[in-house]
């Protein structure tokens, strides 16, 4: 892939890293920063948002919402992370 086409996909994707974390934490009344602390804790945001990237980013953003906090909800009981 040309170095160009890398850094555009990049850029996208964390556009939609950033989408998800927002959209999550106005769906929990939450800060975006104390999303991103609580997905970036559990790896959620390297582990499911950006790997599952190709499939996700053609949801909607309510059906990808409800997906990521029911990820996050499920990785922080694995992990016996409680959410604050």
């Amino acid at each position: 892939m040309p170095k160009r086409a890398s850094k555009r996909k990049t850029e996208q994707l964390m556009i939609f890293v950033s989408s998800c974390v927002e959209s999550a934490a106005r769906a929990e009344k939450v800060s975006s920063s104390e999303m991103y602390k609580r997905m970036k804790r559990v790896g959620l945001i390297e582990g499911f948002i950006m790997k599952c990237y190709e499939g996700l980013h053609t949801q909607s953003r309510q059906h990808v919402t409800e997906d990521v906090l029911g990820a996050l909800a499920i990785w922080e009981a694995k992990k016996g992370v409680v959410a604050v």
